[in-house]
């Protein structure tokens, strides 16, 4: 067999073992405003996402109106299907970290009760494919009247369009090792201070950065591996005048003692790389 039958064998495959997370009432079409509404989802987040960024699934699945509500608006209206709702990049921006966010709480809920986002397997025919591609690829979410996965709407859309790479910390998986979900919905007016603030909150944590002196290791998050050109490329075009590197982007968000051993003694550390806990982070999971 070829490679280019083989691929549109698998290409076909593919597409059909996708399943389409749609909102459970489309029939209802809610208002669309001048200006796009996160508040649903803000009260939402309020009410079953605790201060360590952990979701009451089982709580949000029996009392769902309003997320359900606030999906089906993502569902409808997106920056590409109704721009004037969205005048400002910052207005975009925002909708797609929520739109993303939403998202991943509704494709776990499709299937709650699970442990781990890595339990939503891929098709049978397609058992070769890493099990994370079962959530990120072949659940199909709907934004905007279209229907897209999470990987190409994170990287095809989110990392595309914005090269802002804060939303590293803003982008929620449904895993213990991702950013913490704040009890908020990301908006326009105050998005920058937002990412911003769940930078620092994300660096001020010993699970996504640490320094071992007695080692001279520093410690990251596997998420600065995965998209270190995201934060490198940037920290380059912010400050031509300086050699980019992974530990000044971190210096940015530190303390400011730590700042400046990683922009001076701490280039001469070795940096590894933390496992990444896939655990589904759910408050059900928490000691007691």
């Amino acid at each position: 067999m070829s490679h280019r039958i083989f691929f549109i064998i698998l290409s076909t495959l593919t597409l059909s073992a996708c399943t389409t997370i749609r909102p459970i009432d489309s029939s209802i079409a809610p208002a669309q405003s001048q200006r796009f509404s996160h508040e649903d989802f803000d009260r939402v987040l309020h009410r079953f996402v605790n201060d360590n960024g952990r979701v009451d699934y089982t709580g949000l699945k029996a009392d769902s109106e309003q997320f359900e509500r606030y999906y089906q608006q993502v569902a409808l209206y997106s920056p590409d299907n109704s721009s004037s709702s969205f005048k400002h990049e910052s207005d975009r921006l925002a909708y797609w970290i929520n739109a993303y966010n939403a998202a991943v709480i509704k494709t776990v809920l499709s299937y709650y009760p699970i442990s781990s986002i890595e339990q939503v397997k891929p098709p049978l025919a397609l058992f070769f494919l890493p099990d994370k591609t079962g959530f990120f690829v072949f659940q199909k979410p709907s934004f905007g009247r279209s229907t897209t996965s999470l990987y190409y709407l994170e990287n095809s859309v989110i990392r595309k369009r914005f090269a802002e790479p804060r939303v590293h910390f803003a982008l929620n998986c449904a895993s213990r090792g991702c950013p913490k979900l704040p009890r908020y919905a990301f908006n326009g007016d105050q998005l920058q201070q937002q990412l911003d603030f769940e930078a620092r909150k994300f660096f001020s944590e010993s699970r996504n950065f640490k320094i071992d002196h007695e080692t001279q290791t520093v410690y990251l998050s596997s998420i600065l591996d995965w998209y270190h050109d995201d934060f490198v490329d940037w920290h380059q075009a912010q400050y031509p005048e300086q050699e980019a590197s992974l530990l000044k982007y971190v210096a940015l968000y530190v303390k400011p003692e730590q700042a400046s051993f990683l922009r001076g003694k701490g280039a001469a550390y070795g940096i590894e790389f933390l496992p990444y806990d896939w655990g589904l982070n759910d408050q059900k999971a928490l000691p007691k």
